[in-house]
């Protein structure tokens, strides 16, 4: 794998002012290294089964088996299913045993992980929990399989680019602050959803390729690109969800009006959160006690006949899986002091954190003709774009 990345800049900050309407066309720059890699060259690892008994591989062509020190060991004939376990070894795949084993497909090949295929090679490594698989891939074929995972692919090209931006630079700012760990990202949504050729279509291959190594910075720093669903009519304020700086994350009004997500209503009983009201008895009011500017709960005062305690909005949220904290909560059977209310109704908008790139609002703004540029200056403030370069 290429080291991580050592980051040159050639900012142009005495040209910002004057050249702020075209400032995306003059800060696309390049960063400047002593020795350089394409962009096609970054290799990114993704955990795609993590601390698991057994792992399904296989290959769609010919495929090298080898031991930790690089060693070939073996060949897995094409289309062939095999199970790799934990043993006392590290790893065991059919006769093979090491303490760490790759399967490289030939000919440019898919790997089979669990369920589905892959680009790249496979590692197949211990943990204290099992084995883990890890996907090598190439960013740029990553990308492929998340822009579509991500994204709905008929959705406007720009809106496609600037979705393939924002994960390209996420990535790889993960990639940078993981350099001593064992991999890189990981394939749900936690991360970004990374679901293998499956998810790969003809556009979101064309918004991969068009935007090839462009990546957010700031201040001479890849940018963590965050992104969501929809952020209910206004992003946010990363300071409000966040404790850790991001002066790029900052709220501005989105355009995801006529999003599916944007506003939504659920009917939950006690039941469903029991586990947060534990304590208080019959319970007479769920009242949010503190919100972000924007309207996001922070936290909610559960009031019972037997006491009151507070929970986080993140925890009602995680407990009901609710699509957002931008919510309001009411009894909907209000019972009295002895019974309690019976059910609650949540009404929200949004999906996800609300930080960042809104993808409906991205869609809304290419659909009225902005580039994947404007929508990029959009979400990321101050944020610029460059482009990718990696020293060996």
């Amino acid at each position: 794998m290429a080291s991580v990345f050592s980051i040159f800049f050639i900012p142009f900050k005495s040209l910002w002012k004057p050249l702020k309407p075209h400032w995306w066309l003059t800060t696309l720059l390049w960063m400047v290294m002593a020795s350089l890699a394409s962009a096609a060259e970054v290799e990114l690892r993704v955990a795609i089964q993590e601390d698991t008994d057994e792992v399904k591989i296989g290959s769609s062509t010919a495929a090298i088996v080898k031991d930790a020190n690089g060693q070939v060991i073996g060949e897995l004939n094409p289309m062939d299913g095999f199970t790799a376990q934990s043993d006392y070894y590290g790893v065991s795949l059919s006769q093979w045993r090491a303490g760490q084993l790759w399967i490289e497909p030939e000919n440019d090949g898919l790997v089979w992980i669990g369920d589905r295929w892959y680009r790249g090679r496979l590692l197949i490594m211990p943990t204290d929990e099992g084995i883990t698989a890890i996907n090598y891939v190439d960013i740029e074929h990553y990308l492929y399989s998340v822009v579509g995972g991500e994204m709905i692919p008929s959705w406007p090209l720009e809106a496609l680019k600037a979705q393939a931006v924002s994960a390209r630079s996420y990535a790889l700012y993960h990639r940078e602050k993981t350099a001593d760990k064992i991999y890189d990202v990981g394939n749900d949504t936690f991360w970004q959803v990374y679901g293998g050729v499956q998810d790969e279509y003809v556009s979101t291959q064309q918004a991969v390729d068009a935007t090839e190594g462009q990546i957010l910075a700031y201040d001479g720093s890849i940018i963590e690109a965050v992104f969501h669903s929809s952020s209910g009519g206004h992003t946010e304020n990363v300071e409000d969800i966040w404790s850790e700086p991001r002066p790029y994350l900052r709220a501005v009004p989105d355009y995801d009006q006529q999003a599916p997500v944007y506003q939504w209503t659920e009917v939950f009983t006690l039941a469903d959160i029991s586990d947060l009201t534990e304590g208080v008895g019959n319970v007479l009011s769920i009242v949010p006690q503190e919100k972000t500017p924007q309207g996001r709960v922070r936290t909610l005062k559960i009031t019972g006949d037997q006491g009151e305690k507070m929970i986080t909005g993140r925890q009602l949220r995680k407990a009901l899986s609710l699509r957002s904290t931008l919510f309001s909560i009411e009894p909907l059977t209000a019972g009295d002091k002895a019974t309690g209310a019976t059910s609650f109704q949540v009404q929200g908008r949004g999906f996800g954190h609300g930080l960042g790139m809104s993808q409906y609002g991205a869609y809304a703004m290419a659909s009225q003709g902005s580039t994947y540029q404007d929508i990029l200056r959009h979400y990321y403030t101050d944020a610029y774009l460059a482009r990718m370069r990696v020293a060996e």
